[in-house]
């Protein structure tokens, strides 16, 4: 690929409206508009933001890419080294305008959730913090990429006086979908256990071992299903989709450290159950707002 392929693919393209579709739908949720901010940010965490995030994981794991064999496609481009330099300051240039701009119309409470949300997104992969390898504090710093779209969304709308009460429901909402974020990372870590552990990097996975982390990703989705219980009705309802994601790691409860990499099959088709997932919530979200 050319050196502007290669830095639009390690944005991680499948993955563009994992990030966008919280903030949008929080922002109108909270009683926004489709303005310019719902569409400024839209924007921003459709590809800029995925481009810092994917983008600088490519980089600083270039050495263990290169011998990772799920690497190459959907699950992350192995940049080629000499676009090294230029994924960065991709990143930055394209990020930098959304920040400042969002800082300056934003209030205090958004300002920190954008900070939290920017810092996440590097601390994950950049050198010395490294939280991707520090068993459980990645996890919750994966579950954070994509809730803090929609903890952002919230307190952006409110900063433009829609005023958002966080009640019960938002904070059982939060809860839920931050939940599912845990347990998918969890599951995620499963199939590189073993090749981790041979390059002594760290991970839930390789702190609990491949059958324990998966019965922790089942369980976190479980949960996460309760937490959405205490939604109104018919917003109830989104519990019943996080029952696709537990049956889905259900045939990979009795794995073991060996045979880690099968797990490879259910990271497949979790990346395709989530469109069909957003899909769902979509249309339960137009069902309530008819209602």
């Amino acid at each position: 690929m050319s050196p502007a392929a290669q830095v639009l693919a390690s944005s991680r393209p499948l993955s563009w409206v994992n990030t966008a579709f919280p903030f949008g739908a929080a922002y109108l949720l909270a009683g926004g508009g489709p303005d310019v901010l719902f569409w400024v940010g839209c924007l921003w965490f459709l590809i800029p933001y995925n481009l810092l995030m994917y983008g600088i994981n490519d980089v600083f794991d270039y050495e263990s890419d290169l011998r990772n064999p799920r690497k190459g496609g959907v699950e992350g481009v192995v940049l080629d080294r000499r676009v090294h330099r230029l994924t960065i300051w991709s990143a930055i240039v394209s990020n930098v305008p959304f920040v400042v701009a969002f800082a300056v119309l934003g209030s205090t409470v958004s300002n920190l959730v954008l900070a939290l949300s920017v810092f996440a997104v590097v601390a994950y992969s950049a050198p010395v913090l490294r939280f991707k390898e520090r068993p459980f504090l990645d996890s919750l710093t994966s579950s954070t990429h994509f809730v803090s779209p929609a903890v952002f969304g919230l307190a952006l709308a409110d900063a433009r006086g829609h005023e958002v009460e966080v009640g019960v429901t938002v904070v059982a909402a939060l809860a839920g979908f931050f939940l599912w974020g845990i347990g998918s990372h969890a599951f995620g870590a499963v199939q590189d256990v073993t090749a981790d552990r041979a390059a002594d990097i760290g991970s839930i996975g390789t702190a609990m071992g491949a059958r324990t982390t998966t019965w922790f990703a089942f369980a976190a989705y479980l949960l996460g299903g309760a937490c959405l219980l205490a939604l109104p009705w018919p917003a109830t309802l989104s519990a019943l989709l996080v029952l696709p994601y537990a049956a889905n790691i259900a045939p990979f409860l009795s794995i073991t450290d060996a045979t880690c990499e099968q797990a490879n099959a259910g990271w497949r088709r979790f990346l395709w159950l989530n469109f069909a997932t957003g899909f769902l919530v979509t249309q339960l979200l137009i069902w309530i707002s008819l209602r």
